[in-house]
């Protein structure tokens, strides 16, 4: 190929399909099990919080753990119910806390866990977050969630 050839064709540029931005075509939805699950573990991560949902709920949850095919993803969304829209959600937790922490200062530090984790992984305005304390762990209690032996060998 001459260099006058060269010159006249040019350098060779992707021909661009379609107008705008690739990420303003189309729709983007997120379930309302997605937004639980990322604010059931984001609570979970706050010293102070024992366990999520409220004792009938971590009881059903317990059995059902225990249940081949009952799966870990119940767990994460237990205590938490979420309202998801176009852009906004808003969520309920329910949580147990252990005894002897600031109640009020444990509810702050989940609610911004929550809303952090929440905003930066799907996009979506937290618009609030509600959060019922339902008990309080104490230091002698066993755990109702904790493996016992089994009855049968």
């Amino acid at each position: 190929m001459s260099e006058s050839q060269q010159h006249a064709e040019g350098p060779r540029t992707p021909v661009k399909r379609g107008g705008g931005d690739p990420a303003t075509r189309g729709r983007t939805t997120i379930a309302d099990g997605v937004v639980e699950k990322i604010a059931g573990l984001a609570a979970r991560d706050v010293l102070g919080v024992h366990a999520m949902g409220s004792g009938f709920a971590r009881t059903l949850g317990a059995v059902r753990d225990r249940v081949p095919g009952g799966g870990r993803s119940a767990t994460v969304t237990r205590g938490v119910k979420a309202e998801v829209g176009e852009v906004q959600t808003a969520l309920d937790l329910e949580i147990v806390v252990d005894y002897g922490v600031a109640i009020a200062e444990v509810a702050r530090s989940v609610r911004e866990n929550v809303i952090s984790a929440v905003e930066r992984m799907t996009g979506l305005e937290v618009v609030e977050v509600n959060i019922a304390v339902s008990d309080v762990k104490l230091p002698d209690e066993a755990d109702e969630e904790e493996e016992s032996e089994p009855r049968l060998q």
